[in-house]
């Protein structure tokens, strides 16, 4: 039976979300859902002919999406963070990088009988860990703070810089097959190189100046970035992903430039290409892979899990302050990504008229490497993190939401008793406030993509919402309620009990119990601060216990939090006693003066 395009478009729309729903109900990367729904879509069960159903436009569509996913990376590439990242890191996104291409084409060479030219970029695009399949993995892994902060940097730096060695592979491999001399590969890399900067720069100036309104800086963003690509590419040929590559680092860096609505909507805009287009090249594969093909890509795994990985990340980490324990973990984890799958298969695309030795086996080895270490590295890294002791404890941290006078008082009262906290609010002047007074903070909204691969959670496994915006901090906590539990997420209320509608009272209860007490709103403890009370923090004994402490402070006393003796951190809620107890440390808002 022929499905009808529109429908088979709505089906695919529709599938796509149910991955990516999938992925984060059993925080697994959204990738391996794709590419498993696209290959039953497709080749197992004849339903989806990606070549059929999108005739000629389906290389434009697959051309124009990968721009826009190669921009989107290359915009979290920022030159400032470098040099705070560790030696560790340096290691892996320069020198370590380049051995890890050299070593998987030539696994690629010798175990997958691929041409030299294509193995060196299987090599490109195998080398790189992206973001979007580090974060969710961390999730589950909870590993130290160390492990985990390279890792994800890994996957930030290294994202756009296997793109771009990628392209460069390409450019030359292209340029050689045609014909043409080194001249003209140079050209096409000064074409991508002066388009990129030149539109960058551009669009920088007229981001600064605020010469685009704000309500067409996301439409102004995407039409300029693929109107570089296809400049780019019309004046030397396939120049014009290193265009939106080098566009997209250039806008990052730019002096006066707020690149955090523009990758908010390119995130949105992502998720929904990447949706669509792994469906579509997964539907592409050939089913069952001939024997050939699928043994050797496992053999080429195997020794990128079991070799190349180890000694790169060992290589890499020489003189760094990483432990053996933590540098064998590194070892282990690299799961491939968004870069590695959508590249190849626009690169297989434009290979093909050239039959190099090959290139029809490029994307199923890249794909069986995604598969393979998302799936192996999902299922052993939390049980090998355990056994070299170096996986977090039960995360004890807390994320809190806001960053005005009353989230920094109450953020710092929990610092100074010893507990991790990291701010988010996506108001600027709340934030440069709270990192000029020492927190580690993330501008944005955390409940997003973005935050979900830049905010380090790592050791943070509850959610203090206590922003002076009511419906973002219900999204928030509906968003972590899935992340942290039920029993883990908090919001500080901005209408006392008599102010709320009793349904919107019983909405509110089920997103998240109420902070403190059923008087305590958001405006009181701001007026409470302004009037002189203060957060103290004291420890109980057995002959200065609780009622003790009431008793010299006074009952109108707020207890905020108990910390029991093994450290673990209790929160006080509305409608839920919390009675401290000798040797706990409680956390308390007292009245400015204390009782006659």
């Amino acid at each position: 039976m022929t499905i009808p395009l529109g429908l088979m478009l709505t089906a695919m729309l529709l599938i796509g979300f149910v991955a990516q729903w999938l992925a984060w109900r059993v925080k697994l990367p959204a990738i391996l859902f794709l590419l498993l729904a696209g290959i039953v879509l497709g080749p197992v069960s004849g339903q989806l002919h990606p070549d059929k159903l999108m005739g000629q436009l389906l290389f434009p569509v697959v051309s124009l999406a990968v721009a826009l996913i190669l921009f989107e990376g290359s915009l979290s590439l920022q030159f400032s963070e470098l040099p705070g990242i560790g030696s560790a890191v340096r290691g892996l996104a320069s020198y370590g990088a380049v051995m890890a291409l050299l070593l998987l084409a030539t696994a690629a060479h010798y175990l997958a009988d691929l041409a030299w030219p294509i193995a060196l970029l299987f090599g490109a695009l195998t080398c790189v860990t992206g973001p979007t399949v580090i974060a969710p993995m961390l999730r589950t892994l909870r590993p130290n703070a160390k492990v985990g902060n390279v890792l994800r940097w890994e996957g930030i730096v290294v994202d756009p810089i296997g793109a771009l060695f990628a392209v460069l592979i390409y450019e030359a491999l292209v340029s050689r097959q045609e014909g043409h001399s080194i001249g003209v590969f140079l050209v096409t890399i000064l074409c991508g190189l002066a388009v990129g900067l030149v539109g960058g720069l551009i669009h920088a100036i007229l981001l600064r100046r605020h010469l685009i309104p704000e309500y067409l800086q996301n439409y102004g963003t995407m039409a300029a970035v693929l109107t570089a690509f296809s400049l780019s590419n019309t004046v030397a040929h396939e120049s014009g992903l290193l265009a939106v590559t080098i566009m997209g680092v250039v806008l990052a860096n730019a002096r006066g430039v707020h690149v955090e609505d523009i990758l908010d909507f390119k995130e949105n805009l992502t998720t929904l290409l990447v949706s669509m287009l792994f469906i579509l090249l997964a539907a592409r594969l050939e089913w069952p892979l001939p024997g050939h093909v699928l043994w050797s890509g496992i053999a080429v795994l195997l020794v990128s899990q079991l070799a190349i990985r180890p000694f790169t990340v060992w290589l890499s980490t020489l003189g760094s302050s990483l432990t053996w324990r933590e540098r064998a973990l590194i070892g282990w984890v690299a799961p491939r990504g968004i870069v590695a799958a959508s590249v190849s298969a626009l690169f297989a695309l434009r290979l093909g008229p050239l039959h190099m030795q090959g290139s029809e086996s490029l994307v199923p080895l890249v794909f069986i490497m995604i598969i393979g270490t998302v799936v192996l590295q999902s299922a052993t890294a939390r049980p090998l993190a355990r056994w070299l002791k170096v996986a977090e404890p039960d995360p004890r941290g807390m994320l809190v939401f806001g960053s005005d006078v009353v989230a920094r008082a109450v953020a710092q009262a929990l610092v100074e008793s010893g507990v991790r906290v990291m701010v988010a609010d996506d108001d600027w002047e709340g934030v440069r406030a709270a990192r000029m007074e020492g927190f580690n903070t993330f501008y944005g909204n955390p409940a997003s993509s973005y935050a979900e691969r830049h905010m380090d959670l790592t050791g943070v496994g509850s959610l203090l919402a206590m922003s002076t915006q009511r419906d973002r901090n219900s999204l928030v906590c509906v968003h972590y309620r899935q992340e942290f539990g039920r029993d883990k997420v908090f919001r500080l209320q901005e209408l006392a009990p008599e102010e709320v509608r009793s349904r919107d009272a019983l909405h509110a209860s089920l997103q998240a119990p109420a902070l403190f007490a059923d008087e305590m709103t958001h405006s009181r403890f701001r007026d409470l601060l302004a009037a002189g009370w203060r957060i103290k923090a004291t420890g109980l004994t057995t002959t200065f216990d609780w009622p003790r402490f009431i008793e010299q402070y006074g009952s109108r006393t707020v207890l905020l939090f108990g910390i029991e003796e093994k450290g673990q951190l209790r929160v006080a809620v509305a409608r839920r006693e919390l009675e401290p107890k000798p040797g706990w440390t409680v956390i308390a808002l007292v009245p400015a003066e204390r009782p006659s």
